[in-house]
């Protein structure tokens, strides 16, 4: 369904890919000659079959932009994207979980109130808008780091790390946000169930019960938002790309939509849904390992 949705999605942007190649003013003979070329004058249907054939065997097909099989041209963006991910996602956990187990713990003083209002403004701000701002203290006014471009893990680590740092804080801060809001009204909620009033009868200290019995519970319903956050976080990544000039697969899919390279932007966009089933599938099993409780039913 995803592929069939995508393909014929895209049959119906407008713009013909070889007239866009030859430019506007190329003659109407040499566009029919490149649109037989491309496989372009085949009916619809036929070109689906042949595409979705050699995705199933591997082969994505040719790009009509760079003339290289799309594979090879993934293979060198992909790991810009995943980089920028999931340096962004370890921010989000390793300060999303943290701050929100604080914000619970003080509930109802001045902290805790001040952060809720940090928090909204994290939310409401797209991370694009955060992105500007971040060129502009670190980049710009302190100097601290690079401002666009990036510099490959094997050539120099830190150097790496400081250029994807920025666009990686920029798209977790909304997601550190989320994080925060639900950690801290799931704890809170399971504050007042009745087995944590048992533990504390017991004579057994909130900061046991917080991190031995409430925190394992409240993980549940965070896991289920840090899948859709990890989706987010791809989807994100096609702008902030653009913002930074990183040369991942976000920035390649505005510049293949502009150029009308079907064929590379079909298969960008089916790897990311492919790749966020495949988180939405791995957060099931997930809800197993951490509540041997819950069971799958058919």
């Amino acid at each position: 369904m995803v592929s069939l949705i995508i393909f014929f999605v895209f049959q119906l942007l407008p713009g013909n890919p070889a007239q866009i190649m030859l430019g506007m003013d190329a003659d109407p003979a040499q566009i029919e000659q490149l649109e037989k070329e491309l496989g372009l004058d085949y009916p619809p249907h036929e070109r689906y079959m042949d595409w979705i054939t050699g995705v199933l065997q591997g082969d994505l097909g040719e790009s009509l932009r760079y003339g290289l099989p799309v594979s090879d041209i993934l293979a060198d963006r992909i790991p810009v994207t995943f980089s920028l991910a999931i340096i962004s996602l370890s921010l989000t956990v390793l300060i999303g979980l943290p701050l929100g187990i604080l914000i619970a713990r003080a509930d109802g003083k001045w902290s805790a109130v001040f952060l809720n209002i940090i928090t909204q403004l994290g939310i409401s701000i797209p991370s694009f808008w955060f992105g500007f701002l971040l060129i502009l203290l670190f980049g710009v006014i302190l100097g601290w780091f690079p401002t666009y471009g990036y510099v490959p893990w094997s050539e120099d680590f830190f150097g790496a790390l400081r250029s994807f740092f920025l666009p990686s804080l920029a798209i977790a801060i909304g997601n550190i946000a989320i994080v925060i809001r639900y950690l801290r009204n799931t704890i809170l909620d399971q504050a007042k169930m009745d087995y944590v009033r048992t533990a504390r009868v017991k004579g057994l200290k909130m900061r046991t019960i917080l991190y031995g019995h409430i925190l394992r519970n409240s993980l549940i319903p965070v896991l289920t938002i840090m899948g859709l956050i990890i989706a987010d976080t791809i989807g994100g990544s096609i702008i902030i790309e653009n913002v930074f000039s990183l040369p991942g697969l976000g920035n390649l899919l505005i510049q293949s939509i502009s150029s009308r390279d079907f064929p590379l932007v079909q298969s960008m966009v089916l790897y990311i849904a492919v790749f966020v089933l495949l988180i939405n599938f791995i957060v099931d099993i997930l809800y197993k390992i951490i509540d041997p409780r819950i069971r799958l039913k058919g």
